[in-house]
């Protein structure tokens, strides 16, 4: 009697699912645990208790994977946390918070929460975490301190000396570059400072020598000369320096020009030469640079004004001359519409001339 007991208990537990670790019977796992075994023997994340991260000294950018990048506390901890949290492989809808208590400049206590899902069953992990920052020196800072540079940007003007609003005209736009595009620590200026007919600048970056001296004739004409000079090796490599010259037009966009014994206005700048506008009939012609070294400035965009028209005909209109205010009678340009108030003038061989182009300025 007592075997057969023995044998109808075998029995009705092979037939039936039963934890594993316990014997307790169902709801179980897809590994045939319990819920309460299954709580004992996982755990939803696991995190170092001691993260540590370089911090450069002179900038405070932190060092990120190789790169250096400026950040602010919450999103270096932040990053720190995904860097080092690992979260049970069957873990789903796993969320992380946390807050950050500052200890000292170089020490701050992560507080960190997780919660998630494992085979349907809610978990929740919290965790302390010393987040601590070694002072060092980021490669951009050390080249800085050490005067590297990898290129000489020189300003010039063909065949003349650029006056002060130039230079900075053409300065700013370096700065402006740099506002606007994606952080390099590399893109700095080394030193720079005038020389005979210009100005020169030592950059810490190939690239951004380039990039500017693209955007330098893109804005207002001119060439670019590049040459390299080798300064070294470095494992059998030559390592260059790059030196760009850029030589700015004598004359701008919208200044009038005498070329082959014609008026133009410049009207813009293709890659071999400017664009030019014919000052008296509809018609536009490309000229090279070389062409233009035979041009003369007549009427530079500095000396032209923008006047009210006091009387019109079909011809010429009345205006006031911006330098004693006396009313004189301009030729309307060829493109007037018959309806705007207002014209751009210049004083060209002795007379005002109105000039094409103005129309809705």
């Amino acid at each position: 009697m007592k075997r057969s007991g023995r044998a109808e208990v075998g029995r009705i537990m092979s037939a039936g699912a039963f934890c594993i670790a316990c014997g307790a019977p169902p709801p179980l796992t897809s590994e045939r645990m319990c819920e309460d075994c299954l709580r004992q023997r996982t755990t939803l994340s696991r995190i170092p208790e001691t993260i540590q991260q370089s911090r450069c000294a002179k900038c405070d950018s932190f060092e990120v994977r190789g790169r250096w990048s400026e950040m602010d506390p919450d999103a270096i901890a932040d990053l720190r946390i995904r860097e080092n949290l690992v979260a049970e492989e069957r873990a789903k809808q796993v969320d992380v918070g946390f807050s950050a208590q500052f200890i000292d400049e170089r020490t701050s206590r992560l507080h960190i929460e997780v919660t998630g899902s494992i085979e349907g069953h809610d978990f929740e992990d919290q965790h302390e975490v010393l987040l601590q920052t070694s002072n060092a020196v980021c490669p951009a800072c050390a080249r800085k301190a050490g005067s590297y540079f990898e290129a000489t940007v020189q300003l010039r003007s063909a065949g003349r000396r650029l006056d002060d609003s130039e230079l900075k005209q053409l300065r700013a736009t370096l700065d402006d570059m740099l506002e606007n595009m994606e952080p390099d620590s590399m893109f700095f200026v080394t030193k720079e400072g005038p020389v005979t007919g210009g100005w020169d600048l030592q950059l810490g970056s190939k690239a951004m020598a380039k990039n500017w001296g693209r955007r330098l004739v893109r804005s207002f004409g001119g060439t670019i000369k590049e040459t390299s000079t080798v300064v070294g090796s470095n494992d059998g490599i030559d390592v260059t320096r790059l030196t760009l010259s850029y030589r700015k037009p004598a004359y701008g966009i919208r200044d009038v020009i005498r070329f082959r014994k014609q008026l133009w206005l410049v009207d813009g700048w293709q890659k071999d030469g400017p664009s030019l506008r014919s000052m008296d009939r509809f018609e536009r012609t490309g000229v090279t640079w070389r062409d233009m070294e035979k041009s003369t400035v007549v009427c530079p965009l500095a000396e032209q004004h923008l006047v009210e028209v006091m009387n019109r005909d079909s011809s010429a209109v009345e205006v006031m001359d911006p330098t004693d205010y006396r009313m004189v009678t301009v030729a309307l340009p060829y493109d007037d519409d018959g309806q705007s108030s207002r014209l751009r003038i210049g004083f060209i061989d002795g007379a005002w001339l109105a000039l094409p182009g103005a129309s809705g300025e």
